[in-house]
This record gives structure tokens, C-alpha cells and sequence, in this order.
């Protein structure tokens, strides 16, 4: 994108100089630079801004925001903001504007799930804590216990120090937009620190019978999707997004709502595991770095 950006500020023949390039994107219609500005992440629109007042001016306009907007955005702004077209509140607000809030974190379901619009390259994203999840033995607390840290969304974690039955179910019911989508749960083998660390000290004491059968990781949806994947749990203190897999949220849906159901188990009685640290589930277009979510 920068490198497409910077061959407009000079000609073939670099006999123009930088000031009289800008001069001339200065005079150029509002209309058509956003149409320019279309080209660019939204954190590159907004640095673009500061290049002059008609930058400014063209970063601003309705029809640029509309386009990096989720599609089903006024759908969002209703559930997510409780904003309706009709109220005043809304038609004050311009779409540059709608992009911004929706780029906050929104807590929803009292507080167990969490959803925002990545902000570089748009696509709603959801985080479902643990809270937000059934999950066997979790009252009881020769099994599970619950742990303060600035390492999570929630700023607190599920931690297993040893049961025989592992079994973690959720499900979600939200209008995604369309799009590609990829499900992953957050897993930290160990005892997370209540510091605000990812790579740093951390309790393997407890780390036991993750090497003998992979983990079950499911997911169904309601067009008809579902995937399963299984992995060893062997790497120790630090955070993994363990892919479940990806499904896609068709157009032809009419922006109905989405509905998942996700599971995690490990389920041998022939040992104990134990010393896992459960923070959530992440959902998030296909593709994103997950560790800049997270």
C-alpha cells in the first residue's frame, strides 16, 4: 500500500517536486481521493489525514467509511451500541465515527463474551471466557480453580490441576457478518503469573498426563459446518491459540444469526491430567494474527 501511495507524489520522469504533487492532490475532488483513500488500511487513512486539509477533508466522507464497515453494521450498531437508525443519536454519528466505536471492546452476555472490529483490516472478532462456558468439575475445587491475571481479556482464568474428565462446552448465538472465519481455544500449559507477562516466570508443578492422547477440539454450525481437530498439549508457559478450524458465514443467510456450539475434551480414565490454565475461546476472520487479538 505505501509503496503504491508514494509513486502518486511523483511522476516518471521525477521533475516534479514533492510540494508541487502535493499542491496538485490538494486540488483534486474530495470525492475522488476517498475513492483513492478506498486502497488503504484504516490506520493508513488516518495517517494519511495529516497531509493536508483536502486529505483530511476526503478521510472523513461517509462513502470511504461505508465500504471498510461490516456489511450487517447497521445490525451491530443496534446490538452492540443500542443505537437505532431512527434515533438522533445515529444520524449524528458519521460512519467514520461508527467505525471507531465499533473498534472498542463490547462486553456482551453479562460480561462472558466480548466482540470488536479489527481495526487494521476489519472483521468482527469475539472472545468467549471461560465464564461463559460449561465445564465439568468446575465447583468443585479439588479440580478446578479460578485465578486472577492480567494475562487475560477477563482478567481471570479457569485452572485444572487435575481431574479424569475433561470436558469444556460453549455456544454462541450472534449476527457475524459474512466472511471466513477461524475458531481457536487460548490454552496455557502451566500456572499463569498474575503479572502482566506473557514469556515469564510460571508453575509447571502440577503439568501431568497431556503426552499420553491428544486433545479433542469440535465445532458445529448452524449452516451445516463442522470441523475437528487434536493436538498434544506439550508446550509449557506461554500462551497458544489452538486452531479448531474455520467455517464461513454466507450472504445468502439474509445477516441471520450465527449459531456455534464448541467443545474441548479429554476424556481417558485410564489417567489424571492436570496443571492447564483455560482463558477462552477466540473467533476471528481467517488469517489474523491471532497474537495481536489476544
Amino acid at each position: 500500500m505505501g509503496s503504491g501511495f508514494s509513486s502518486i507524489f511523483s511522476d516518471n520522469n521525477d521533475k516534479a517536486p514533492a510540494s508541487s504533487s502535493l499542491q496538485c492532490l490538494g486540488d483534486l475532488p474530495e470525492n475522488f481521493l476517498a475513492m483513492v483513500l478506498e486502497h488503504f488500511d484504516p490506520p493508513e487513512i488516518c495517517h494519511l489525514a495529516l497531509v493536508n486539509r483536502a486529505f483530511y477533508q476526503a478521510s472523513c466522507a461517509d462513502l470511504l467509511w461505508e465500504s471498510k464497515l461490516p456489511e450487517n453494521y447497521g445490525v451491530l450498531i443496534k446490538k452492540l451500541l443500542m443505537l437505532h437508525e431512527d434515533d438522533s443519536s445515529f444520524r449524528c454519528l458519521r460512519k467514520k465515527d461508527i467505525y471507531s466505536r465499533l473498534c472498542y471492546p463490547i462486553r456482551i452476555s453479562n460480561g462472558t463474551k466480548e466482540v470488536w472490529n479489527e481495526k487494521k483490516r476489519g472483521g468482527i472478532c469475539m472472545l468467549v471466557s471461560w465464564k461463559g462456558m460449561k465445564i465439568t468439575g468446575i465447583h468443585d475445587r479439588r479440580y478446578w480453580t479460578h485465578v486472577s491475571t492480567l494475562q487475560s481479556r477477563f482478567h481471570t482464568i479457569a485452572y485444572l490441576k487435575q481431574i479424569w474428565w475433561l470436558e469444556v462446552e460453549g455456544d454462541i448465538d450472534f449476527d457475524f457478518p459474512p466472511g471466513n472465519y477461524s475458531l481457536y481455544f487460548r490454552l496455557y500449559l502451566g500456572k499463569v503469573s498474575p503479572r502482566q507477562i506473557q514469556h515469564g516466570s510460571f508453575n509447571n508443578d502440577q503439568v501431568h498426563g497431556w503426552a499420553i492422547n491428544p486433545v479433542c477440539f469440535r465445532f458445529w454450525v448452524s449452516n451445516g459446518e463442522h470441523a475437528m481437530s487434536k493436538h498434544f498439549l506439550n508446550e509449557q508457559g506461554k500462551w497458544i491459540c489452538y486452531h479448531v478450524g474455520d467455517f464461513l458465514v454466507d450472504r445468502d443467510c439474509n445477516y441471520e444469526s450465527t449459531k456455534i456450539k464448541f467443545s474441548m475434551t479429554q476424556i481417558d480414565c485410564t489417567h489424571q491430567k492436570g496443571g492447564l490454565s483455560l482463558d477462552s475461546v477466540l473467533i476471528c476472520p481467517r488469517g489474523i494474527n491471532t497474537c495481536h487479538l489476544v
